[in-house]
């Protein structure tokens, strides 16, 4: 399990050659092995596209091998094909000025992704879903329960957002973005009980999330984290290791138990 790499692809290399899912080639090296990444590819980083271009080529290799690669969309895949198809059209809103421009501008986004983006890339980005189960972990990028406003199953969100990611919708777009930028759903005294509804709701026994830096959680520097973070009496896991500000990626076993 990856969280977010935000453009960092040697970091990710790097970090996926550490578990053993690589060679010092850059070659799947995980047989079997499932990974899965969270979403959160792009923006703030080098090379969002070089990320995306890696786990798409991971995602052919592993299945050649007998294991499987498999990625969600984050918030800033949203706002990235948002910005590819919108630009600075002017969203209609009551709180001011809006445009996907803005706010891939303010959210760090990169010109040479913009670039790089092909017709091959979009066509693989609009396929990714927005959530999954496996095993007993339910996979979400956002630590939001705004995925309950498109459905109450997971397949009827998957369906709901690629709808969404098919139309020419500004205003569905924008509350897709919307949306997934929301977080901290399970944090606080009622977190074990917001996630245990969550879970009834959409299945699994526990929450694997990215989208909240851990070293925010945690109150401590990016370079303290060293671990992913399970919280919410053990019903929410958030893998994020905030490598953008200097954490660190973290390529997480599931199930998860501190030893690993």
């Amino acid at each position: 399990m990856v969280g977010d790499v935000h453009g960092h692809r040697a970091e990710l290399a790097d970090a996926l050659v550490a578990a053993g899912l690589l060679d010092e080639g850059g070659n799947w090296a995980g047989g079997a092995a499932h990974l899965w990444f969270l979403g959160d590819f792009v923006d703030r980083g080098p090379d969002g596209i070089g990320v995306i271009d890696l786990v798409m080529r991971l995602s052919k290799d592993a299945e050649a091998a007998g294991g499987e690669v498999d990625s969600l969309l984050g918030n800033h895949e949203i706002l990235l094909l948002g910005m590819h198809r919108f630009g600075d059209t002017e969203v209609p809103s009551d709180f001011g000025p809006r445009s996907f421009a803005r706010s891939w501008e303010i959210n760090g986004g990169r010109e040479t992704d913009q670039a790089a983006l092909t017709e091959a890339h979009l066509d693989w980005l609009t396929s990714r879903r927005v959530l999954a189960i496996v095993d007993d972990h339910l996979l979400m990028h956002s630590d939001t329960l705004e995925y309950l406003q498109w459905g109450e199953t997971v397949d009827d969100i998957n369906t709901a957002v690629g709808a969404v990611l098919g139309s020419d919708d500004l205003g569905d777009w924008w509350e897709c973005w919307r949306r997934m930028t929301t977080r901290y759903s399970f944090r606080g005294p009622h977190g074990p009980e917001v996630a245990a509804q969550l879970l009834d709701i959409l299945g699994g026994k526990q929450v694997v999330h990215g989208h909240s830096v851990i070293a925010d959680q945690l109150g401590i520097l990016p370079s303290q984290v060293e671990a992913p973070y399970e919280y919410a009496g053990g019903k929410a896991l958030g893998v994020d290791g905030g490598l953008f500000v200097g954490g660190p990626c973290l390529v997480v076993p599931l199930p998860y138990t501190p030893e690993d």
